[in-house]
């Protein structure tokens, strides 16, 4: 009877064992997972869109719609010496035209400073047919100090998006900005704060 009791008592103790190895595994699998989820989901909303994070394209819309749309532009900096805003504060072109637009930044600080811009598009659902062939966000920016610099964009929205049901009415789209230092992570842009009428047609 002593012998069963030690069996029992060796058994409940392997089996602690493996239960501590498991849920250690489990554990370590979930903070990988953590520290895997930031450039995944950036990825997959690089991607698809989502979230509003535009898209990046090589080549131009071969198509080109009579139907018009406004692009607004917003501009913020979040721990970076500098001042920063669009040239101008919005325009207006056809779907599948391609549009050059720029912002301006100036290093306000006496020392070189280096930034990199997050962005995103409200509504955020238009992330997807937002594209972008060049833009600064695609590189770090580096400004002397007083340094003033024009930072183009070029880009044009996908006449697809008349063929989505939640954006064919919307008449405009923001485009937003947001600078940080580099030595800081750089969460996704905030979202600007502007209302956008979808239950309007879009119009010239």
């Amino acid at each position: 009877m002593s012998g069963g009791t030690t069996d029992q008592k060796q058994t409940a103790s392997r089996r602690n064992r493996n239960a501590a190895i498991l849920c250690t595994a489990v554990v370590g699998g979930m903070i990988g997972m953590a520290y895997a989820a930031v450039p995944l989901y950036q990825l997959f909303c690089q991607v698809t869109g989502y979230g509003g994070t535009t898209q990046r394209v090589e080549q131009y819309s071969d198509t080109i719609l009579d139907r018009t749309i406004t692009v607004r532009f917003d501009a913020n900096t979040n721990g970076v010496p500098w001042e920063f805003q669009p040239k101008q504060r919005e325009v207006t072109l056809r779907l599948g035209e391609t549009k050059q637009i720029s912002y301006v930044s100036r290093n306000l600080s006496n020392e070189p400073t280096s930034g990199t811009a997050t962005f995103n598009v409200s509504p955020p659902q238009a992330g997807a047919y937002f594209n972008k062939v060049e833009c600064f966000c695609f590189t770090e920016q580096e400004l002397q100090p007083g340094q003033s610099y024009d930072m183009p964009v070029v880009f044009f929205v996908d006449p697809e998006i008349i063929n989505v049901p939640e954006l064919k009415n919307i008449n405009a789209i923001t485009l937003s900005y947001t600078f940080f230092p580099l030595e800081k992570k750089a969460p996704l842009a905030a979202a600007p704060k502007t209302n956008i009428n979808q239950n309007e047609n879009l119009g010239g």
